[in-house]
C-alpha cells in the first residue's frame, strides 16, 4: 500500500509521514513549506515535495496583520488553490491519498479518477460548525471576525463530499459533521500522538506558589476570555498566568476593555518544543478554554510532562483522559467551572500530583505517533476493500 500526502504547512502531517516511512508505505508528502524549514523532518528528500512560492513569504512576514484582512485571506486562498494545484499535477502512483482539508479539492479527484482512494484530512471541527462558533465569539467579545471565507467553506464542503472517508482527530469534531449532515460511516476519529522522546517531566513545580500556563495563539478559537475570568476569581496568595505562543496586541486590547486583562500575565512569545516541556514541567496546570478546536496536541504534551491539564469539550480532551482522573473536562464558555477546577488543584496538592501520576501513565500508554500511524494504516486499508 502506497500512500502520498499533502499539508499546506507541517502539522501532524509530518509525524504521519514518518510513521508511514517506517512501514515502507510513503509514496510522497507534499507540502507548502520551503524545504530548508523541513530538515529536521527526518524523511528522505526524495519523498518531499515542496511547492513553497506562496505559503513561505507569507509564514516570514514578521508583521502580516499589517495588510489588512481581505490582502490576508486572498493570500491564504490563492496559496491553498496553488499548492493543490501543483499537488494535482505532480501526484505520484498512490494507492491512497490523504490531503489536508483545504487545499486538496483537485488533487484528490485527480487521485480518485486515477483509480487511488482520496482521504480528506480535517483537523478541526466541521467549516460551518466553526464558523458559528467564531462568528458568536466575535459577537460576544467585540473581537473582529468577518467569519470564514465563503470561498474556503464552499471548497472544503467539495472535499469533504468527494472524499472516499474523512479522518477527524476527536469525538467533538466527529460529532460536529454529523450534526451538519455528513454521513457517520463517512467519518473516522483518528486522534493525534505526542512525541515521548521529546515530552517529558523535567523538574516540579514550586510548592509555595501556584502557575497556570496556557498554551497556544491569541484568537477567538481557544477561549482566553473564560481562562481570564477563571484566573481573576482564582483565590491564592502566589498565582500566576504565563502565556505561551503567538502575541496580539489587539486581542489585548479587547480584553483590556472587558477588564479581562491583570497585569501580572506573563508574555513568553513562541515557546520551542525542546523548552516548553520545561515550562509544562514547572506549571501546575494548563488551561485550554477553547470553543472551537479539533485536538489540541498540547493537551498531550503537558500529560507527558505531568502537568494537569483543564480542557473544554471542543478540546478533543474527552479523547485523552478521563474527567476527574488525569484531568479535568469543562463545558465550553463556562469559566465558573474553570475557576472551580483550578481552585480545587490550588487547593489540594495531593489531588494535584495524584493526577499529574495518572496523567503521565495514561499518555505513556497511549503509544504516540507509533499508534496513530497503525490506527491510519488500518483506516487506509478498510476504505480500499
Amino acid at each position: 500500500m502506497k500512500i502520498a500526502l499533502s499539508t499546506i504547512g507541517t502539522f501532524h502531517s509530518f509525524d504521519l509521514a514518518r510513521e508511514l516511512h517506517a512501514r515502507q508505505s510513503l509514496a510522497a508528502i507534499f507540502t507548502g513549506y520551503p524545504r530548508f524549514k523541513l530538515k529536521g523532518q527526518q524523511l528522505p528528500q526524495d519523498k518531499i515535495r515542496t511547492w513553497p512560492w506562496l505559503q513561505a513569504p507569507y509564514m516570514a512576514m514578521p508583521r502580516r496583520h499589517l495588510l489588512g484582512d481581505a490582502l490576508i485571506r486572498e493570500w491564504e486562498w490563492r496559496s491553498r488553490v496553488g499548492l493543490d494545484a501543483h499537488v494535482a499535477r505532480h501526484l505520484p502512483d498512490c494507492d491512497v491519498f490523504v490531503g489536508l482539508s483545504g487545499s486538496a479539492l483537485r488533487s484528490g479527484q485527480t487521485a480518485r479518477r486515477r483509480g487511488a482512494h482520496y482521504v480528506c484530512d480535517r483537523g478541526s471541527a466541521h467549516i460551518r460548525v466553526q464558523d458559528t462558533l467564531l462568528r458568536e465569539e466575535s459577537d460576544r467579545w467585540g473581537v473582529p471576525f468577518k467569519g470564514v471565507d465563503p470561498r474556503m467553506i464552499e471548497r472544503e464542503e467539495a472535499e469533504y463530499a468527494e472524499a472516499d472517508c474523512i479522518t477527524v482527530p476527536s469525538s467533538f469534531s466527529v460529532r460536529s459533521f454529523v450534526d451538519a449532515g455528513v454521513p457517520a460511516q463517512k467519518v473516522r476519529l483518528l486522534p493525534y500522538g505526542v512525541n515521548l522522546n521529546l515530552f517529558k517531566p523535567t523538574g516540579a513545580p514550586a510548592t509555595n506558589r501556584f502557575d497556570v500556563l496556557y498554551v497556544g495563539g491569541m484568537n477567538l478559537n481557544k477561549g482566553i476570555p473564560y481562562l481570564l475570568q477563571a484566573y481573576q476569581a482564582l483565590q491564592h496568595p502566589a498565582k500566576t498566568l504565563t502565556f505561551a505562543g503567538s502575541v496580539s496586541p489587539d486581542f489585548i486590547q479587547a480584553m483590556r476593555s472587558h477588564g479581562l486583562w491583570p497585569n501580572d500575565i506573563q508574555l513568553l512569545g513562541h515557546v520551542p518544543q525542546a523548552k516548553l516541556k520545561d515550562l509544562m514541567s514547572r506549571s501546575h496546570a494548563m488551561v485550554l478554554a477553547s470553543v472551537q478546536e479539533g485536538l489540541a496536541l498540547v493537551q498531550a504534551q503537558a500529560m507527558a510532562c505531568g502537568c494537569v491539564v483543564i480542557g473544554t469539550e471542543h478540546t478533543g480532551a474527552q479523547d485523552l483522559f478521563a474527567d476527574r482522573k488525569e484531568g479535568f473536562i469543562v463545558p465550553i464558555r463556562n469559566s465558573d467551572a474553570i475557576a472551580s477546577r483550578l481552585q480545587l488543584l490550588a487547593d489540594d496538592g495531593k489531588l494535584r500530583a495524584e493526577m499529574s501520576r495518572r496523567a503521565l501513565i495514561r499518555v505513556q500508554s497511549a503509544g504516540g505517533w507509533r499508534d496513530y500511524g497503525s490506527q491510519a494504516q488500518a483506516i487506509y486499508r478498510e476504505i480500499m476493500q
